[in-house]
């Protein structure tokens, strides 16, 4: 869907005086921020006993997307492992069950990696994804006791979708806006 030319906003280049390419604004401006943060009151979250206010799109625990029939929504055509700059994203595909090409699924990912240790948490392999299969979640709280605990698979993938869902704690790209999705604020 293309824009609307009303979306669009032109934005002309500043000219910049002698001043400004002194950058003494710049440095004026730095200063008195990191002043004004040393003379502010210091604010201690109590954690875990108090929840941390995080916003609507926070980019936490990924989490892998089941379609309408419950089965695993990954068509795996490897666009999330491909777009991911940490290649934490590992697939592994196999032909579809002949109940799942009914619905023309081809394929289906035998197994399902991301390596959570090695994830930058940047979105992009939710993006990549032409079915909208794996999307971050607003879990933080992410521990493990070993590296293998950090490996989530496909089956770990699926139960946090489960506890997602039946949390009522969707990521904010499940409402997609007029400008693609997560482009709005969700409905308070």
């Amino acid at each position: 869907m293309p824009l609307a030319e009303n979306d669009v906003t032109w934005v002309e280049e500043a000219k910049l005086g002698l001043w400004e390419q002194l950058y003494i604004p710049a440095l004026v401006a730095g200063l008195k921020t990191t002043l004004g943060h040393m003379v502010k009151p210091k604010i201690t979250e109590q954690y875990p006993e108090q929840e941390p206010k995080l916003t609507p799109n926070y980019r936490g625990v990924h989490r892998l997307n089941r379609d309408a029939a419950g089965r695993v929504k990954c068509v795996a055509c490897y666009m999330c492992a491909t777009a991911c700059p940490a290649h934490c994203i590992d697939i592994v595909a196999a032909p579809a069950p002949t109940e799942w090409q009914k619905d023309g699924r081809e394929k289906y990912p035998e197994t399902f990696v991301i390596d959570e240790l090695r994830c930058i948490y940047c979105g992009m392999c939710e993006e990549a994804c032409p079915v909208d299969a794996i999307e971050l979640t607003t879990l933080y709280d992410l521990t493990g006791l070993s590296r293998e605990q950090m490996v989530f698979d496909k089956e770990k993938l699926l139960s946090v979708f489960d506890a997602t869902t039946k949390a009522g704690t969707d990521p904010v790209r499940t409402q997609s806006g007029k400008l693609g999705p997560a482009s709005e604020a969700p409905p308070a």
